[in-house]
């Protein structure tokens, strides 16, 4: 069996769903009054698939622009990330080229799934597929997945979907 262990960020604006993304993945919980995340949180989780098991590192980076100078720091040693927005609202190209810029501070090519978040609001969905994957064709990102941490759809998914192809690139 190969062993790997990847250091992943989950980025994006306050409030899309990071931390309710983790701690479904995590611990199988959603908690409607998640609190903000100031500066960084870490989770862990075990993976498994076709022989191979991967320690997952998940950095938790937390949103409000007032804490992203310390992000720098964070960031080194990652070998990929997710970039997560709120499918009920619009992102801003803005946004999304600074946390792309983050992440990918120390490693130009680094793997991104771009993530949608709340998908269980489907009265209230603003971002169509055809939005969505155009994002993530600008910014080279390697995947689109809708998901929603209250239902639990496709959370591990993502998750496992980024550590397959980190296992396919990775070097050791």
């Amino acid at each position: 069996m190969k062993n790997f262990i990847f250091k992943i960020l989950v980025s994006g604006d306050a409030s899309v769903g990071k931390t309710s993304l983790l701690r479904r993945y995590v611990d199988d919980f959603f908690d409607d009054s998640s609190v903000m995340t100031v500066g960084v949180d870490f989770f862990t989780k075990e993976l498994n698939f076709d022989n191979i098991h991967c320690s997952l590192q998940l950095w938790d980076l937390g949103g409000q622009k007032r804490f992203r100078y310390l992000l720098e720091n964070y960031v080194m040693g990652a070998r990929g990330a997710l970039l997560l927005f709120d499918l009920t609202m619009m992102p801003k190209i803005g946004n999304i080229l600074e946390w792309v810029n983050i992440v990918r501070l120390h490693d130009i090519n680094l793997p991104i799934i771009l993530v949608g978040t709340k998908n269980d609001l489907e009265d209230f969905i603003a971002v169509d597929d055809e939005d969505a994957t155009h994002i993530k064709n600008t910014f080279n990102m390697i995947d689109y997945i809708k998901t929603s941490a209250k239902t639990g759809f496709n959370v591990e998914n993502v998750f496992e979907r980024l550590a397959k192809i980190l296992t396919k690139i990775s070097k050791y």
